[in-house]
């Protein structure tokens, strides 16, 4: 790609020609506060990075706030991405995921933040991060700016209702069908679209007139924690290493922790432990509950577990805790259409989306108990990851879906 572009340059110079701009300018458009440690915006760090290692222009628009994490700005920065962030006083949104009535103003100033920054850049592409950014760029293309590319997180259909804690079945299914139409609208009117998941990809392609690709998210394994390290950070919380099943993350409703606190009661003595630095929500009751004191720590507890869970059933999304545990090579226990890219007793321990509490507490039993089938689809993992989940994959595809 860039030695086309070169030529190209080279042709138009001697013809005379106006040249092209060899560097392509993208804008991350993500409506989420940021930074802030969890999975989508830890995705857009890194796919921005990622963009910028390949000699893009990269411009990060999102709410002017977050957590105070001078590392991960720090990192982008050092990685030459430009961050503008809506204006604070508008921004004071919920850190936790989901629909707000205070996102309305956050999403009105950052439409603001990116027609001005479209004016000063001329942005080649804007990809949307999540529904909310697709509608604050479809608004701004209305008035001219470049085509919008709909990064799907999820898919609205299933995750909706989640956010309402609703037990009536009528509602819950309005919600569906709401988030259906979104999904729907969204697709229908974006230029391209990437899906993180192939369940995602599938529910989006037949509304799309333009492309959607399916790229899953990826992870640039770092070197491992020094085991002294590991050590430490489990001592600090009263765990032994290589003795927990683990699940790290945020504590939105949208993960069914719910469900994980049913299975962990199940399993007495052989009980979860939930690692997470969200301070926002109560944890659910039953699993023991660490709240880390940074990104750092938590990497550290998840080296030193001897198993991974992901409880969460609502399909369109994709897990980035997927990468990190396959990265401390543990074994998995997921459902299926949610570890996408994951095969069942090859690299992870996939149930059946129709699957409980009962059946997710055998198996994380039968993973505690069998430690040499733990070990190797833990191994599995890790090499899945390093063969399959690459930023030097997903960054072409992702360039070449956004038209630059």
């Amino acid at each position: 790609m860039a030695l086309a572009a070169t030529q190209r340059a080279w042709t138009s110079a001697a013809t005379g020609a106006p040249q092209p701009r060899l560097m392509p300018r993208l804008a991350l458009l993500a409506a989420f506060p940021f930074p802030l440690p969890q999975g989508s915006q830890v995705y857009v760090a890194e796919q921005a990075r990622a963009l910028a290692r390949a000699s893009a222009d990269v411009t990060l628009l999102c709410y002017g706030h977050g957590l105070r994490d001078d590392v991960m700005m720090r990192d982008l920065s050092d990685a030459g991405v430009h961050i503008r962030t809506g204006p604070a006083p508008l921004s004071r949104t919920p850190l936790r995921a989901g629909p707000h009535p205070r996102k309305l103003g956050a999403d009105a100033a950052l439409l603001g933040t990116l027609l001005a920054e479209q004016r000063r850049s001329r942005f080649d592409a804007i990809l949307a991060h999540n529904a909310e950014a697709a509608c604050i760029a479809l608004a701004a293309r209305a008035l001219g700016t470049p085509r919008v590319v709909y990064v799907a997180h999820t898919l609205l259909e299933s995750e909706l209702r989640s956010y309402a804690s609703v037990r009536a079945v009528r509602t819950a299914r309005a919600l569906d069908r709401f988030g259906h139409g979104l999904d729907r609208f969204l697709a229908a009117r974006a230029d391209a679209v990437i899906a993180l998941t192939a369940a995602a990809a599938a529910a989006l392609a037949p509304f799309a007139p333009g492309r959607v690709a399916h790229v899953r998210p990826a992870l640039d394994p770092a070197p491992p924690p020094h085991p002294d390290s590991v050590d430490a950070a489990c001592r600090r919380h009263g765990l032994v290493r290589g003795a927990f099943a683990v699940y790290a993350g945020n504590l939105d409703a949208y993960q069914d922790l719910a469900l994980l606190a049913d299975a962990s009661t199940r399993l007495g003595k052989d009980k979860v432990v939930i690692v997470t630095h969200d301070p926002r929500r109560r944890p659910p009751p039953g699993p023991r509950v660490v709240r880390a004191a940074s990104a750092r720590e938590a990497r550290d507890l998840l080296f030193g577990a001897a198993l991974a869970v992901v409880p969460r059933r609502s399909l369109g999304g994709f897990p980035i805790k997927l990468l990190n545990y396959a990265e401390a090579q543990l074994a998995i226990v997921a459902f299926e259409g949610i570890a996408d890219g994951f095969t069942h007793e090859r690299d992870a321990w996939l149930l059946p989306l129709s699957a409980g509490a009962a059946e997710l507490a055998s198996a994380i039993r039968t993973l505690r108990r069998d430690g040499a089938l733990a070990a190797r689809l833990g191994a599995a993992a890790r090499r899945l990851l390093d063969a399959r989940f690459s930023w030097k994959a997903a960054i072409p595809a992702t360039l070449s879906v956004s038209g630059v």
